[in-house]
């Protein structure tokens, strides 16, 4: 058994949490925080037989796409009396973030 756990952004979370439940998988979905955008995520967590990882990596990046965004940097530390507006930068996000990890269930 691996246990999924698949970090997407919120606008795709829904069509992948319904593409892997017509395929058969039960989902788990909770919202957390990126830390470097500060912004929110779905979480979704899984618990599947070793052989289907790749059938549900492979749903995940049909429905994660990846987006250009600007974001604005911090300010630099400048003089007393000096401003240098930062630049806007251009940074992807979306896609997703998989972690695999080992899993073993117990009836309780």
């Amino acid at each position: 058994m691996k246990l999924v756990l698949a970090i997407v952004q919120p606008q795709d979370a829904a069509m992948l949490v319904d593409a892997l439940t017509e395929h058969g998988y039960r989902v788990t979905r909770l919202s957390s925080q990126g830390g470097f955008l500060r912004e929110g995520n779905v979480t979704l967590m899984l618990s599947v037989e070793d052989q289907q990882v790749n059938h549900v990596i492979h749903v995940v990046r049909e429905h994660c796409s990846t987006r250009a965004r600007f974001v604005s940097p911090m300010p630099p530390i400048a003089e007393s009396g000096e401003f240098y507006p930062p630049a806007p930068l251009e940074v992807q996000v979306g896609g997703a973030t998989v972690f695999v990890l080992k899993a073993e269930t117990r009836k309780l």
